[in-house]
Parts: C-alpha cells; sequence; structure tokens
C-alpha cells in the first residue's frame, strides 16, 4: 500500500478547507484534538500545518499533496505542480495606508517619500512578494534603481536600499500604520479590516485562493498517481457540487415537451412516469445562478419543484497527470 501524505492547511482557511475535505470523504475524525486527523481513506495521511508552510514542505517532498494559498506559493517561490484550484480562501492582496494620507497609488507614496528624503517603512508577511513588487513600480526604478529594498527581520536583515524597509510582521497587520510603519502589504476578503483600522487601498496587487498542490516527484510515483488522481476527482466534484443544484419536478404529459424546450438549462434531463396517468417526473442538474431566471417558465409548467443542493458531482471520467510527470 502506498500512503500518500496530505498537507492541510491551519489558520484563516482552515473552516472552509475541512468543510470540502469533509464532503469528498465523507467521513474526518481527531480534528479539534490533534494535527493529525483521518479521513475515510487509509491510504491518505492527514496532518495540519501553516499555510505558509506548506508550499516548501510539498517542493521537499516531506508531503505529497497539500493545500494552500496561491499566495504562498508565489512568497516560497515553490517549485510545486497546481493540480486544482478549489476556490475558497479567496483574497486580495493590497497595499493600504492610513486614510488621511494624501496617495492614491504607490508610485506616489513612494514618490514623495523619496522627494523628502523620508524612509519609507511597509509591514507584511509577504517579504519576498512585497519587495518584488515595489521594485517593479516606475517610481522605485526612477529612485532606486534596482537596489533591492532591505527587508527586516528579528534574525535577518538583507538588501541595500535603506530608504525603502520592508518589517515582518507576524500578524495583525493593519494595526501598524502609523505608529510603526507607513503603508501594509496585506489580504483582504472586503477591506472591511482596513477601513475599520482606518486605513484604504492604494494598490491592488492579485487575487488568490486556495488551491491544492503536489511534488512533483510524487507524481511520477505509479501508485502515489493514481491515489491522487482519485483525490483530483473527490475535491473536483465538490467544487462543481457548490456551482449546481439539483432539481426535481412534476409535470403533465402535455406541457412536458414545452418545459424541456423553453429551459435551455434542462439538459439530458431524466424523465419519468409517475403513477399518476399522464404525469411525468422531471429531475436534472443546472447552474446555481440560472434557478432565478427559469423559476417563472416552471411555475407555469410544471409542479412540486424541489430543490437538492448535490454533495458531489463525480463526472468519473479519466484524471489526466501525464502532462505532471
Amino acid at each position: 500500500m502506498s500512503t500518500v501524505k496530505f498537507a492541510v492547511p491551519k489558520g484563516s482557511i482552515e473552516e472552509v478547507t475541512f468543510k470540502l475535505i469533509e464532503q469528498a470523504w465523507q467521513s474526518v475524525s481527531g480534528r479539534g484534538r490533534t494535527y493529525r486527523v483521518r479521513l475515510s481513506d487509509p491510504e491518505i495521511e492527514v496532518k495540519i500545518l501553516r499555510p505558509q508552510e506548506i508550499p516548501t514542505y510539498v517542493q521537499e517532498g516531506f508531503y505529497d499533496v497539500g493545500i494552500t494559498g496561491r499566495d504562498w506559493i508565489l512568497e516560497a517561490k515553490a517549485d510545486i505542480e497546481v493540480l486544482l484550484d478549489l476556490e475558497i480562501g479567496r483574497v486580495k492582496q493590497v497595499i493600504a495606508v492610513p486614510a488621511s494620507f494624501p496617495y492614491s497609488n504607490l508610485d506616489d507614496l513612494i514618490s514623495d517619500f523619496a522627494a523628502k528624503g523620508k524612509t519609507l517603512r511597509f509591514s507584511s508577511e509577504y517579504l519576498t512578494t512585497t519587495s518584488a513588487h515595489i521594485k517593479a513600480t516606475k517610481a522605485y526604478k526612477k529612485h532606486f534603481g534596482n537596489a533591492d529594498p532591505t527587508i527586516i527581520t528579528p534574525w535577518l536583515r538583507v538588501g541595500e536600499n535603506k530608504n525603502v524597509q520592508i518589517f515582518l510582521s507576524f500578524g495583525a497587520t493593519e494595526a501598524k500604520p502609523p505608529e510603526d510603519v507607513d503603508a501594509i502589504f496585506d489580504i483582504t476578503e472586503t477591506g472591511t479590516t482596513l477601513v475599520q483600522n482606518n486605513l484604504k487601498i492604494i494598490d491592488t496587487v492579485a487575487e488568490s485562493t486556495a488551491v491544492l498542490v503536489a511534488n512533483k516527484k510524487a507524481l511520477k510515483d505509479a501508485a502515489k498517481r493514481e491515489k491522487i488522481a482519485d483525490m483530483i476527482a473527490l475535491m473536483r466534484g465538490v467544487v462543481e457540487a457548490r456551482k449546481k443544484l439539483h432539481l426535481f419536478v412534476n409535470v403533465k404529459k402535455e406541457n412536458l415537451d414545452r418545459l424541456l424546450q423553453t429551459l435551455p438549462a434542462l439538459k439530458r434531463p431524466t424523465v419519468s412516469p409517475l403513477s399518476e396517468e399522464g404525469w411525468f417526473s422531471v429531475n436534472t442538474i443546472i447552474d446555481k445562478n440560472e434557478f432565478i431566471r427559469i423559476v417563472p417558465k416552471m411555475r407555469k409548467l410544471a409542479q412540486g419543484l424541489v430543490v437538492l443542493e448535490p454533495k458531489q458531482i463525480l463526472p468519473l471520467e479519466e484524471i489526466n497527470l501525464d502532462g505532471y510527470s
């Protein structure tokens, strides 16, 4: 038996990740008491880790697969394969400053501090991403050329440009300005927390979601590839199911053709005769965003509409991982 080691994230996306995992594997035990949990599949070993650690640990082969944010993959510069966008943990990476600051974009912020000879200080958990983004701006190139901003942590200080400094944040980054730093590079879902801390966004850097990733060597192992393909199928089934609705509706025989013809959302529905003469049951899967549009039509042509949210939709097609081998 070839065991697949699976790292899942602790912290802000832990709850939504485990909801997805519970839907995919039906049974999850041990959570809350330990960092090691058990799925219904004994061939998968699960451990809970910080999402910041997972890209590097998967790259190094400590784990075969993991769930982490695209933001942390970029920050770690991890050489791993992204297998599936789980469409959860959606956040934006932004740069924010005190609302009282007159700047509306990052270039203006950098230019003004440089013109006044003031040291510009940032706080972030994303040190390499922040540095790379700042260096790519026109204002930074104009005033500081290709010099690296100084990155400052309790154990490390690198970068030759002391006029722009990036301090490692251990959390509560939004609380740092204006006393400790001038700007922050942070993630946000809605921006509400930033506003509550009297900050405003002056630059949106990127959007991130949680993804399933894999170690490249693990994908070359035939047994592990098969198990990872199963994992992709189960999790993709949950991702797709969350976008769909399962409809059951009863319709008279004389309205059946009209119902099927006027509702293009009903693709290859199952049509079954009911015990009552002249009535049929129709059940099908539709996109959630189509539901409101088709309700008025169904109300005129059918009766007894039942709406269910599917837990999983598994096409059971072959998952090709050859491109990763």
